[in-house]
């Protein structure tokens, strides 16, 4: 097991402060991280290590788990010093409870990702997403965790009845296996809050993209192929609807759940509500990277493989039509608006990606 950063010793439970009030502000009231000790798996990734940043200049004492399958220590760099890092998977249920000990509120943020992954291998899907996730329920209970963050995924709905899709109203009926999995981990969080006196809450994730994003899903193919000075290749006729998220205004509202008293369990969209078709980001693709021209269109079918893409890279099963999730509940009850405009957004990553080609030299999915 490798550490760096901070050794930060884990507290007794005399030492835990009394639950909920005050580890979260009563209504719209805001309470401060500084000093709280902070547990996040999956914090060395993509979205994890923004949470992490985020955190630690908030002044919480953080501890990052995570077998870096898939997240990077480069990710860390800016809070290396800051932080505790354990190298661990969240399967390894003795190795998690002792990393937790002295933890005050659990993020769970780590996951097998990709679609495709989980359509090649559900079993392993299900196994890490569903039994990896009972694993921190049942670490962070047995440590008397006050508030345990989920990440969830706009996966759980399936194909869109109507859109944007809210998270009381609309049905979740997941057409791949990863929603099914992920859907699972909301069940067990509020059945977790239930038993053990522990806010929960499930973030469930329209698509997050920003620097340090994996390479794989269409926007980073997109980006790629711009930065090569080549047309982003469009799959079938481009109308599918995606909901970009840039992945600040996530950590935004990933804050504003640890600093607000949200209930004993709520599930909120993070999302635009803004749908933006794949035709529609290519250009803005090609706008924004000064690149200019036109898409090109490849008329291959769903579970076919592309001819021009990366990889052969494959067009999904069972694609979804449109993904657009309603950010309204998130807005109402905790005053968040997302900010960054998918053009600005596309920049900045952009921007990222120049300075860092070699981030994207294989495709992860």
């Amino acid at each position: 097991m490798a550490f760096s950063g901070l050794m930060i010793s884990g507290s007794t439970k005399s030492e835990h402060a009394p639950r909920f009030v005050t580890i979260c502000g009563e209504g719209g009231h805001q309470v401060s991280l500084q000093g709280r000790k902070i547990f996040i798996t999956g914090g060395a990734g993509f979205i994890g290590s923004h949470i992490v940043e985020d955190m630690v200049a908030k002044g919480a004492r953080v501890t990052i788990y995570d077998d870096f399958s898939s997240g990077l220590m480069s990710n860390l760099h800016a809070v290396a010093k800051d932080v505790k890092i354990v190298r661990g998977n969240i399967m390894d249920f003795a190795s998690l409870k002792r990393a937790m000990k002295g933890a005050e509120i659990v993020t769970h943020q780590a996951a097998h990702l990709e679609i495709t992954k989980c359509i090649l291998d559900p079993i392993d899907d299900l196994t890490v997403n569903t039994v990896g996730t009972l694993n921190v329920l049942k670490a962070a209970a047995a440590h008397k965790v006050g508030k345990f963050i989920y990440a969830s995924s706009a996966c759980v709905y399936g194909q869109a009845e109507y859109v944007p899709e809210d998270e009381d109203r609309h049905p979740t009926n997941p057409n791949w296996a990863y929603g099914a999995a992920k859907l699972a981990g909301e069940k067990y969080c509020r059945i977790y809050s239930e038993l053990h006196d522990m806010q929960t809450v499930g973030l469930r994730y329209a698509i997050i993209y920003g620097p340090r994003e994996w390479y794989g899903r269409v926007l980073t193919i997109f980006l790629k192929r711009a930065l090569a000075g080549k047309a982003p290749v469009v799959f079938g006729d481009g109308k599918q609807l995606r909901d970009f998220t840039y992945v600040d205004d996530l950590v935004d509202l990933h804050a504003r759940c640890l600093t607000r008293n949200t209930g004993a369990h709520e599930i909120f969209n993070v999302s635009t509500g803004v749908g933006t078709s794949i035709r529609k980001l290519a250009q803005t693709v090609l706008k924004v990277t000064g690149l200019g021209g036109k898409p090109v269109f490849e008329a291959i079918e769903e579970g076919e493989r592309s001819a021009l893409v990366d990889e052969k890279r494959e067009r999904l099963p069972c694609e979804l039509q449109r993904m657009v999730l309603d950010p309204a509940k998130a807005k109402r009850k905790l005053r968040w608006t997302p900010k960054v405009t998918l053009a600005e957004g596309l920049r900045r990553e952009y921007e990222w990606l120049s300075q860092n080609p070699r981030r994207w030299k294989k495709m992860s999915y």
